[in-house]
Protein backbone atom coordinates (compact mmCIF):
# COMPACT_ATOMS: atom_id res chain seq x y z
CA UNK A 1 0.00 0.00 0.00
CA UNK A 2 1.41 3.27 -1.42
CA UNK A 3 0.93 6.29 1.50
CA UNK A 4 1.92 8.75 -1.56
CA UNK A 5 -0.87 11.04 -2.45
CA UNK A 6 -1.74 11.46 -6.22
CA UNK A 7 -1.92 15.67 -7.66
CA UNK A 8 -5.53 14.57 -9.21
CA UNK A 9 -8.17 11.32 -9.27
CA UNK A 10 -11.35 10.74 -10.53
CA UNK A 11 -12.84 9.87 -7.50
CA UNK A 12 -11.57 10.06 -3.80
CA UNK A 13 -13.84 8.46 -1.16
CA UNK A 14 -13.70 9.64 2.25
CA UNK A 15 -14.07 6.71 4.42
CA UNK A 16 -12.84 3.26 4.51
CA UNK A 17 -16.07 1.54 6.16
CA UNK A 18 -18.55 -0.26 4.29
CA UNK A 19 -19.80 2.74 1.90
CA UNK A 20 -16.38 3.87 1.00
CA UNK A 21 -15.32 0.16 0.32
CA UNK A 22 -18.24 -0.74 -1.12
CA UNK A 23 -17.81 2.43 -3.27
CA UNK A 24 -14.65 1.50 -4.31
CA UNK A 25 -15.42 -2.12 -5.40
CA UNK A 26 -18.35 -0.93 -7.43
CA UNK A 27 -16.39 1.27 -9.39
CA UNK A 28 -13.82 -1.26 -10.16
CA UNK A 29 -15.94 -3.92 -11.11
CA UNK A 30 -17.51 -0.83 -12.97
CA UNK A 31 -13.87 -0.81 -15.01
CA UNK A 32 -13.02 2.40 -13.21
CA UNK A 33 -9.51 2.57 -11.11
CA UNK A 34 -8.94 6.02 -11.03
CA UNK A 35 -9.64 6.77 -7.02
CA UNK A 36 -8.13 6.69 -3.69
CA UNK A 37 -9.58 6.17 -0.49
CA UNK A 38 -8.95 8.32 2.35
CA UNK A 39 -9.08 7.27 6.31
CA UNK A 40 -7.74 8.77 9.24
CA UNK A 41 -7.65 5.45 10.72
CA UNK A 42 -4.85 2.79 10.96
CA UNK A 43 -7.75 0.20 9.19
CA UNK A 44 -10.87 -0.28 7.40
CA UNK A 45 -13.66 -1.23 9.55
CA UNK A 46 -15.54 2.39 10.07
CA UNK A 47 -17.77 1.42 13.41
CA UNK A 48 -16.97 -2.23 13.26
CA UNK A 49 -13.22 -1.21 13.99
CA UNK A 50 -13.87 1.71 16.38
CA UNK A 51 -16.36 -0.31 18.77
CA UNK A 52 -14.64 -2.83 20.23
CA UNK A 53 -16.40 -3.61 23.37
CA UNK A 54 -17.92 -6.58 24.90
CA UNK A 55 -20.73 -8.28 23.57
CA UNK A 56 -21.13 -5.89 20.09
CA UNK A 57 -22.94 -7.54 17.37
CA UNK A 58 -24.81 -6.67 14.16
CA UNK A 59 -28.43 -6.00 14.79
CA UNK A 60 -29.72 -7.55 11.54
CA UNK A 61 -29.24 -11.18 10.44
CA UNK A 62 -25.93 -11.18 8.73
CA UNK A 63 -26.99 -12.62 5.74
CA UNK A 64 -28.38 -9.16 5.04
CA UNK A 65 -25.78 -7.11 6.33
CA UNK A 66 -23.07 -7.80 3.99
CA UNK A 67 -22.52 -6.83 0.73
CA UNK A 68 -25.15 -9.08 -2.36
CA UNK A 69 -22.00 -7.84 -4.43
CA UNK A 70 -19.64 -9.61 -1.83
CA UNK A 71 -21.33 -12.51 -0.42
CA UNK A 72 -20.09 -14.47 2.86
CA UNK A 73 -21.37 -18.09 3.39
CA UNK A 74 -19.10 -18.70 6.34
CA UNK A 75 -21.11 -16.53 9.31
CA UNK A 76 -21.14 -17.99 12.39
CA UNK A 77 -24.25 -16.84 13.91
CA UNK A 78 -27.44 -15.23 12.78
CA UNK A 79 -26.52 -12.38 14.13
CA UNK A 80 -22.67 -11.93 13.70
CA UNK A 81 -20.29 -10.30 16.09
CA UNK A 82 -18.58 -7.23 15.96
CA UNK A 83 -14.79 -8.91 15.39
CA UNK A 84 -16.34 -11.08 12.24
CA UNK A 85 -17.86 -8.37 10.45
CA UNK A 86 -14.34 -6.34 10.42
CA UNK A 87 -12.65 -9.62 9.10
CA UNK A 88 -15.95 -9.79 6.41
CA UNK A 89 -14.65 -6.14 5.25
CA UNK A 90 -10.91 -6.81 5.97
CA UNK A 91 -11.64 -9.82 3.60
CA UNK A 92 -13.16 -7.68 0.87
CA UNK A 93 -10.25 -5.63 0.93
CA UNK A 94 -8.11 -8.63 -0.41
CA UNK A 95 -10.76 -10.30 -2.70
CA UNK A 96 -11.06 -7.21 -4.41
CA UNK A 97 -7.49 -6.31 -4.33
CA UNK A 98 -8.34 -2.71 -2.87
CA UNK A 99 -4.67 -2.10 -0.98
CA UNK A 100 -3.14 -0.04 -3.37
CA UNK A 101 -6.18 2.54 -3.31
CA UNK A 102 -6.13 2.64 0.39
CA UNK A 103 -4.11 5.79 2.18
CA UNK A 104 -4.80 5.22 6.05
CA UNK A 105 -3.70 7.97 8.55
CA UNK A 106 -5.28 10.64 5.93
CA UNK A 107 -7.93 12.69 7.59
CA UNK A 108 -9.62 14.81 5.37
CA UNK A 109 -9.35 18.30 6.58
CA UNK A 110 -11.45 20.64 4.15
CA UNK A 111 -12.82 19.80 0.74
CA UNK A 112 -13.22 22.95 -0.98
CA UNK A 113 -15.19 23.04 -4.65
CA UNK A 114 -12.91 25.08 -7.37
CA UNK A 115 -15.37 26.46 -9.33
CA UNK A 116 -12.55 28.34 -11.89
CA UNK A 117 -11.48 24.50 -12.50
CA UNK A 118 -14.66 22.42 -11.46
CA UNK A 119 -13.29 19.74 -9.21
CA UNK A 120 -12.84 19.71 -5.63
CA UNK A 121 -9.74 20.17 -3.54
CA UNK A 122 -8.93 18.31 -0.87
CA UNK A 123 -6.54 19.07 2.14
CA UNK A 124 -5.44 16.22 3.98
CA UNK A 125 -3.48 15.72 7.21
CA UNK A 126 -0.66 14.45 4.91
CA UNK A 127 -0.99 16.28 2.10
CA UNK A 128 -3.19 18.03 -0.41
CA UNK A 129 -5.12 16.46 -3.67
CA UNK A 130 -7.46 17.18 -6.56
CA UNK A 131 -10.39 14.54 -7.35
CA UNK A 132 -13.35 15.29 -10.08
CA UNK A 133 -16.27 13.39 -7.26
CA UNK A 134 -15.84 13.62 -4.00
CA UNK A 135 -17.78 10.54 -2.04
CA UNK A 136 -18.16 11.62 1.56
CA UNK A 137 -18.22 7.73 3.16
CA UNK A 138 -17.96 8.34 6.52
CA UNK A 139 -20.63 7.37 8.17
CA UNK A 140 -23.33 8.76 10.86
CA UNK A 141 -21.81 6.86 13.38
CA UNK A 142 -18.11 8.17 13.28
CA UNK A 143 -18.08 10.42 16.54
CA UNK A 144 -19.03 9.97 19.98
CA UNK A 145 -21.32 12.11 22.10
CA UNK A 146 -20.67 12.50 25.81
CA UNK A 147 -22.87 14.82 27.51
CA UNK A 148 -21.64 17.83 29.31
CA UNK A 149 -22.90 16.10 32.92
CA UNK A 150 -21.88 18.99 35.72
CA UNK A 151 -18.80 17.80 37.56
CA UNK A 152 -17.86 15.57 34.85
CA UNK A 153 -14.27 17.12 34.59
CA UNK A 154 -13.30 16.20 38.35
CA UNK A 155 -14.02 12.68 38.19
CA UNK A 156 -11.09 10.59 39.60
CA UNK A 157 -12.09 7.62 37.79
CA UNK A 158 -11.95 6.12 34.14
CA UNK A 159 -14.60 7.53 31.83
CA UNK A 160 -15.07 6.11 28.39
CA UNK A 161 -17.41 5.90 25.36
CA UNK A 162 -18.96 2.50 23.87
CA UNK A 163 -17.24 3.67 20.54
CA UNK A 164 -13.78 4.05 22.39
CA UNK A 165 -13.76 1.45 24.55
CA UNK A 166 -10.64 0.70 26.24
CA UNK A 167 -9.71 -2.92 26.13
CA UNK A 168 -7.06 -2.12 28.64
CA UNK A 169 -9.12 -1.18 31.69
CA UNK A 170 -10.38 -4.18 34.12
CA UNK A 171 -13.68 -4.05 34.96
CA UNK A 172 -13.40 -7.12 37.28
CA UNK A 173 -14.79 -6.30 40.77
CA UNK A 174 -15.68 -2.39 39.56
CA UNK A 175 -17.99 -0.26 40.48
CA UNK A 176 -19.56 0.69 37.05
CA UNK A 177 -21.95 3.56 36.03
CA UNK A 178 -23.75 3.31 32.54
CA UNK A 179 -25.42 6.48 31.47
CA UNK A 180 -27.68 5.16 28.23
CA UNK A 181 -30.20 2.61 27.25
CA UNK A 182 -29.86 2.68 23.63
CA UNK A 183 -28.46 -0.45 21.47
CA UNK A 184 -24.84 -0.57 22.30
CA UNK A 185 -25.60 -0.25 25.96
CA UNK A 186 -27.82 -3.14 25.80
CA UNK A 187 -25.55 -5.47 24.57
CA UNK A 188 -22.21 -3.93 26.40
CA UNK A 189 -24.35 -4.67 29.70
CA UNK A 190 -25.23 -8.12 29.85
CA UNK A 191 -21.72 -8.53 28.74
CA UNK A 192 -19.68 -6.86 31.91
CA UNK A 193 -22.25 -7.70 34.42
CA UNK A 194 -20.96 -11.25 35.76
CA UNK A 195 -17.52 -9.11 35.94
CA UNK A 196 -18.23 -6.29 37.18
CA UNK A 197 -18.54 -5.98 41.25
CA UNK A 198 -21.40 -3.86 40.93
CA UNK A 199 -23.64 -1.92 37.99
CA UNK A 200 -25.82 0.96 38.06
CA UNK A 201 -27.76 1.92 34.70
CA UNK A 202 -28.31 5.62 34.82
CA UNK A 203 -32.08 5.41 32.69
CA UNK A 204 -33.46 8.68 31.42
CA UNK A 205 -35.94 6.98 29.14
CA UNK A 206 -36.63 2.87 29.17
CA UNK A 207 -36.65 1.08 25.59
CA UNK A 208 -39.06 -1.27 24.20
CA UNK A 209 -37.15 -4.59 24.05
CA UNK A 210 -37.62 -7.75 22.11
CA UNK A 211 -36.10 -10.98 21.94
CA UNK A 212 -33.56 -11.65 19.18
CA UNK A 213 -33.48 -15.36 19.01
CA UNK A 214 -29.88 -15.23 18.43
CA UNK A 215 -28.19 -18.64 17.18
CA UNK A 216 -25.08 -20.25 15.87
CA UNK A 217 -25.15 -21.46 11.80
CA UNK A 218 -24.92 -25.01 11.99
CA UNK A 219 -22.00 -26.68 9.56
CA UNK A 220 -24.77 -27.70 7.41
CA UNK A 221 -26.39 -24.79 6.75
CA UNK A 222 -22.29 -22.93 5.88
CA UNK A 223 -21.84 -25.68 3.70
CA UNK A 224 -24.98 -25.94 2.17
CA UNK A 225 -24.41 -21.52 1.42
CA UNK A 226 -20.98 -22.52 0.32
CA UNK A 227 -21.86 -25.16 -2.27
CA UNK A 228 -25.50 -24.43 -3.41
CA UNK A 229 -25.08 -19.74 -3.54
CA UNK A 230 -28.94 -19.80 -4.76
CA UNK A 231 -30.17 -21.23 -1.34
CA UNK A 232 -28.08 -18.64 0.08
CA UNK A 233 -29.60 -16.30 -1.84
CA UNK A 234 -32.88 -17.54 -1.60
CA UNK A 235 -32.86 -17.24 2.06
CA UNK A 236 -31.23 -13.46 2.22
CA UNK A 237 -34.30 -12.63 -0.29
CA UNK A 238 -36.74 -13.96 2.44
CA UNK A 239 -35.26 -12.50 5.27
CA UNK A 240 -35.41 -9.33 3.02
CA UNK A 241 -38.85 -9.09 2.24
CA UNK A 242 -39.26 -10.34 6.21
CA UNK A 243 -38.28 -7.37 7.01
CA UNK A 244 -39.81 -5.06 4.59
CA UNK A 245 -42.80 -5.89 5.74
CA UNK A 246 -41.80 -4.27 9.42
CA UNK A 247 -41.89 -0.94 8.02
CA UNK A 248 -45.34 -0.73 7.45
CA UNK A 249 -45.35 -0.27 11.59
CA UNK A 250 -43.41 2.09 11.70
CA UNK A 251 -45.53 3.99 8.72
CA UNK A 252 -48.52 3.57 10.87
CA UNK A 253 -48.24 3.55 14.43
CA UNK A 254 -51.75 2.15 15.42
CA UNK A 255 -50.22 -1.59 14.26
CA UNK A 256 -47.20 -1.37 16.45
CA UNK A 257 -48.92 -0.03 19.36
CA UNK A 258 -50.82 -4.19 18.49
CA UNK A 259 -47.54 -5.29 18.81
CA UNK A 260 -46.28 -3.45 21.96
CA UNK A 261 -48.57 -6.61 23.65
CA UNK A 262 -45.89 -8.45 22.39
CA UNK A 263 -43.29 -7.12 24.40
CA UNK A 264 -45.13 -5.80 27.70
CA UNK A 265 -45.71 -10.16 27.24
CA UNK A 266 -41.73 -10.49 27.12
CA UNK A 267 -41.25 -7.80 29.92
CA UNK A 268 -43.03 -9.47 32.04
CA UNK A 269 -42.24 -12.80 31.38
CA UNK A 270 -38.15 -11.55 32.28
CA UNK A 271 -38.58 -9.29 35.05
CA UNK A 272 -40.65 -10.54 38.15
CA UNK A 273 -40.55 -7.87 40.58
CA UNK A 274 -43.24 -5.30 39.85
CA UNK A 275 -41.27 -2.42 40.92
CA UNK A 276 -38.36 -2.88 38.73
CA UNK A 277 -41.06 -3.97 35.70
CA UNK A 278 -42.75 -0.51 35.95
CA UNK A 279 -39.28 1.83 36.13
CA UNK A 280 -38.60 -0.38 32.57
CA UNK A 281 -41.56 -0.26 30.92
CA UNK A 282 -41.87 2.64 28.24
CA UNK A 283 -44.76 5.60 28.23
CA UNK A 284 -44.48 6.10 24.09
CA UNK A 285 -45.22 4.29 21.19
CA UNK A 286 -42.81 1.28 19.97
CA UNK A 287 -40.93 2.49 17.12
CA UNK A 288 -40.63 6.15 18.07
CA UNK A 289 -37.25 5.21 19.82
CA UNK A 290 -34.95 2.51 18.10
CA UNK A 291 -36.29 -1.10 19.28
CA UNK A 292 -33.57 -2.96 21.45
CA UNK A 293 -33.42 -6.57 19.89
CA UNK A 294 -31.99 -8.73 22.76
CA UNK A 295 -32.24 -12.02 24.53
CA UNK A 296 -30.68 -11.23 27.63
CA UNK A 297 -30.70 -7.34 28.26
CA UNK A 298 -33.87 -7.47 30.24
CA UNK A 299 -32.28 -10.33 32.05
CA UNK A 300 -28.83 -8.52 33.28
CA UNK A 301 -31.20 -5.55 34.89
CA UNK A 302 -32.48 -8.39 37.58
CA UNK A 303 -29.54 -9.64 38.40
CA UNK A 304 -28.28 -8.69 42.39
CA UNK A 305 -25.39 -6.56 41.35
CA UNK A 306 -27.67 -4.44 38.67
CA UNK A 307 -29.20 -1.76 39.98
CA UNK A 308 -31.28 0.56 37.84
CA UNK A 309 -31.97 4.60 38.60
CA UNK A 310 -34.37 6.71 36.89
CA UNK A 311 -33.63 9.63 38.67
CA UNK A 312 -31.85 12.17 36.61
CA UNK A 313 -28.09 12.76 36.92
CA UNK A 314 -27.67 16.21 38.98
CA UNK A 315 -24.10 16.30 39.02
CA UNK A 316 -20.61 13.36 39.01
CA UNK A 317 -18.52 13.95 42.11
CA UNK A 318 -14.28 13.13 42.25
CA UNK A 319 -15.97 8.96 43.11
CA UNK A 320 -19.61 8.81 42.44
CA UNK A 321 -22.72 10.03 40.79
CA UNK A 322 -25.75 12.14 42.30
CA UNK A 323 -29.00 11.74 41.42
CA UNK A 324 -31.81 14.20 41.58
CA UNK A 325 -33.26 12.06 44.03
CA UNK A 326 -29.91 13.11 46.36
CA UNK A 327 -28.91 9.49 46.25
CA UNK A 328 -24.85 9.10 45.85
CA UNK A 329 -24.26 6.05 43.87
CA UNK A 330 -19.80 5.38 44.46
CA UNK A 331 -18.59 4.28 40.85
CA UNK A 332 -14.63 4.48 39.50
CA UNK A 333 -15.78 3.83 36.27
CA UNK A 334 -18.09 5.41 33.65
CA UNK A 335 -19.14 3.85 30.82
CA UNK A 336 -21.54 5.98 27.91
CA UNK A 337 -23.57 4.25 25.62
CA UNK A 338 -25.08 7.89 24.66
CA UNK A 339 -24.88 7.97 20.70
CA UNK A 340 -23.15 9.72 18.12
CA UNK A 341 -23.26 13.28 16.21
CA UNK A 342 -26.09 11.93 13.26
CA UNK A 343 -27.77 15.14 12.60
CA UNK A 344 -24.62 17.38 12.88
CA UNK A 345 -21.95 15.58 10.71
CA UNK A 346 -18.68 16.86 12.07
CA UNK A 347 -17.15 16.86 8.22
CA UNK A 348 -20.26 19.22 7.20
CA UNK A 349 -18.16 21.91 8.77
CA UNK A 350 -15.46 21.39 6.61
CA UNK A 351 -17.00 20.64 3.29
CA UNK A 352 -17.49 24.13 1.60
CA UNK A 353 -19.62 24.35 -1.78
CA UNK A 354 -19.79 26.89 -4.62
CA UNK A 355 -20.66 30.06 -2.69
CA UNK A 356 -17.89 29.48 0.11
CA UNK A 357 -20.34 28.34 2.73
CA UNK A 358 -19.92 24.34 4.11
CA UNK A 359 -22.58 21.86 4.70
CA UNK A 360 -23.24 22.53 7.91
CA UNK A 361 -23.89 26.48 7.00
CA UNK A 362 -26.57 25.50 4.45
CA UNK A 363 -28.04 23.30 6.75
CA UNK A 364 -28.50 25.49 9.68
CA UNK A 365 -28.83 22.15 11.73
CA UNK A 366 -30.88 20.45 9.81
CA UNK A 367 -29.44 18.35 6.96
CA UNK A 368 -31.34 18.03 3.58
CA UNK A 369 -30.33 16.11 0.07
CA UNK A 370 -31.71 15.45 -2.96
CA UNK A 371 -32.51 11.34 -2.47
CA UNK A 372 -30.16 11.15 0.73
CA UNK A 373 -27.50 11.65 -1.81
CA UNK A 374 -26.16 15.15 -3.04
CA UNK A 375 -27.07 18.18 -2.28
CA UNK A 376 -27.35 21.65 -4.48
CA UNK A 377 -24.35 24.06 -4.18
CA UNK A 378 -22.22 20.93 -4.22
CA UNK A 379 -21.44 19.81 -7.13
CA UNK A 380 -20.27 16.57 -7.68
CA UNK A 381 -20.63 15.77 -3.90
CA UNK A 382 -22.32 12.21 -3.09
CA UNK A 383 -23.01 12.02 0.75
CA UNK A 384 -23.01 7.71 1.59
CA UNK A 385 -25.81 7.55 4.32
CA UNK A 386 -26.99 11.09 4.01
CA UNK A 387 -30.03 12.33 5.11
CA UNK A 388 -33.57 10.53 5.33
CA UNK A 389 -31.46 7.05 4.55
CA UNK A 390 -31.66 5.85 7.57
CA UNK A 391 -33.54 2.46 8.96
CA UNK A 392 -35.90 1.24 12.04
CA UNK A 393 -36.59 -2.36 10.22
CA UNK A 394 -33.51 -3.79 8.20
CA UNK A 395 -30.22 -3.81 6.83
CA UNK A 396 -28.81 -0.28 5.72
CA UNK A 397 -26.86 -1.68 3.49
CA UNK A 398 -29.80 -2.02 1.00
CA UNK A 399 -29.84 1.70 0.85
CA UNK A 400 -26.24 2.04 0.45
CA UNK A 401 -26.03 -0.38 -3.22
CA UNK A 402 -28.90 2.18 -4.31
CA UNK A 403 -26.26 4.86 -3.64
CA UNK A 404 -23.29 3.25 -4.86
CA UNK A 405 -25.24 2.71 -8.07
CA UNK A 406 -26.40 6.33 -8.21
CA UNK A 407 -23.14 7.56 -8.18
CA UNK A 408 -22.03 5.15 -10.89
CA UNK A 409 -24.80 6.36 -12.99
CA UNK A 410 -23.75 10.14 -12.58
CA UNK A 411 -20.01 8.91 -13.42
CA UNK A 412 -21.58 7.06 -16.29
CA UNK A 413 -23.69 10.27 -17.68
CA UNK A 414 -20.70 12.43 -17.01
CA UNK A 415 -18.42 10.70 -19.22
CA UNK A 416 -20.81 10.54 -21.84
CA UNK A 417 -22.02 14.38 -22.06
CA UNK A 418 -17.87 15.31 -21.70
CA UNK A 419 -19.44 17.55 -18.68
CA UNK A 420 -17.81 18.60 -15.33
CA UNK A 421 -20.08 17.85 -13.11
CA UNK A 422 -23.61 17.70 -11.77
CA UNK A 423 -25.57 18.79 -8.67
CA UNK A 424 -29.31 18.89 -8.28
CA UNK A 425 -31.79 21.44 -9.40
CA UNK A 426 -32.77 23.52 -6.25
CA UNK A 427 -36.54 22.94 -7.25
CA UNK A 428 -36.19 19.44 -7.17
CA UNK A 429 -34.50 18.48 -4.26
CA UNK A 430 -37.04 21.02 -2.13
CA UNK A 431 -39.70 18.87 -3.34
CA UNK A 432 -38.41 16.29 -2.67
CA UNK A 433 -37.34 16.89 1.11
CA UNK A 434 -41.26 18.30 1.00
CA UNK A 435 -42.18 14.94 -0.24
CA UNK A 436 -40.25 13.30 2.58
CA UNK A 437 -41.12 15.43 5.65
CA UNK A 438 -45.06 14.45 4.79
CA UNK A 439 -44.71 11.09 4.59
CA UNK A 440 -42.61 11.13 7.58
CA UNK A 441 -45.50 13.57 9.46
CA UNK A 442 -47.49 10.57 10.10
CA UNK A 443 -44.99 8.17 11.12
CA UNK A 444 -44.35 6.39 14.47
CA UNK A 445 -40.98 8.45 14.83
CA UNK A 446 -42.74 12.11 14.51
CA UNK A 447 -45.72 10.50 16.20
CA UNK A 448 -44.89 8.45 19.05
CA UNK A 449 -44.55 10.35 21.77
CA UNK A 450 -40.83 10.32 22.55
CA UNK A 451 -37.70 12.75 21.68
CA UNK A 452 -35.13 10.45 19.62
CA UNK A 453 -31.98 11.29 18.32
CA UNK A 454 -33.75 11.02 15.24
CA UNK A 455 -34.86 14.73 15.67
CA UNK A 456 -32.44 17.28 14.88
CA UNK A 457 -32.52 20.74 16.40
CA UNK A 458 -35.12 22.01 14.65
CA UNK A 459 -37.12 18.92 15.90
CA UNK A 460 -37.38 18.13 11.73
CA UNK A 461 -37.02 14.02 11.62
CA UNK A 462 -33.55 14.52 9.19
CA UNK A 463 -32.27 10.58 10.02
CA UNK A 464 -35.03 8.47 8.50
CA UNK A 465 -36.77 7.09 5.46
CA UNK A 466 -40.26 6.31 5.62
CA UNK A 467 -40.68 3.57 3.49
CA UNK A 468 -39.42 0.38 2.12
CA UNK A 469 -35.99 -0.30 0.82
CA UNK A 470 -37.59 -1.30 -2.24
CA UNK A 471 -39.14 1.72 -2.59
CA UNK A 472 -35.83 3.80 -1.75
CA UNK A 473 -33.83 1.61 -4.61
CA UNK A 474 -36.37 1.83 -7.46
CA UNK A 475 -35.94 6.41 -6.43
CA UNK A 476 -32.26 6.21 -6.26
CA UNK A 477 -30.77 3.54 -7.58
CA UNK A 478 -30.65 5.00 -11.51
CA UNK A 479 -29.84 8.27 -11.97
CA UNK A 480 -32.13 10.35 -13.42
CA UNK A 481 -29.88 13.60 -15.46
CA UNK A 482 -33.45 15.78 -15.49
CA UNK A 483 -32.84 16.05 -11.86
CA UNK A 484 -29.38 17.73 -11.86
CA UNK A 485 -28.05 21.04 -13.50
CA UNK A 486 -25.11 19.88 -15.31
CA UNK A 487 -21.82 22.32 -15.47
CA UNK A 488 -19.42 21.88 -18.82
CA UNK A 489 -16.11 21.64 -18.48
CA UNK A 490 -14.29 24.90 -18.26
CA UNK A 491 -12.62 25.85 -21.37
CA UNK A 492 -9.08 25.80 -20.24
CA UNK A 493 -9.59 22.02 -20.00
CA UNK A 494 -11.45 21.09 -23.06
CA UNK A 495 -9.48 19.04 -25.57
CA UNK A 496 -7.82 21.45 -28.02
CA UNK A 497 -8.94 21.13 -31.75
CA UNK A 498 -6.19 19.82 -34.30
Amino acid sequence: MSSRLPQHVRVVIAGAGFAGLGMAIRLKQDGIDDFVILERADDVGGVWRDNVYPGIACDVQSLLYSFSFAPNPGWSRVYSPGWEIQAYLRDCVQRFQLTPFLRFGHAVLRAKWDTARRRWVLETSRGTLTADLFVAAVGALSEPVIPALPGLERFRGKVMHSARWDLGHALAGRDVGVVGTGASAAQFVPAIQPEVGRLVLFQRTPAWVLPRGDKPTSPLRRALYRRVPGARWLLREGLRILREGLSVGFQHPWILRLAQRWALRYLRQVVKEPALRERLTPRYTMGCKRVIISDDYLQSLTLPNVQVVTSPIREVREDAVVTGDGAVHPVDTLIFGTGFQVTDMPLGHHVQGRDGRTLAEVWAGSPRAHLGTTVSGFPNLFLMQGPNTGLGHTSVLLMLEAQLEHVLGALRYLDARGAAAVEPDPDVQDAFVREVDARLSHTVWNQGGCRSWYLDVTGRNAVLWPGTTSAFRRRVGRFEPSEYVTLPRPLSLLPARS
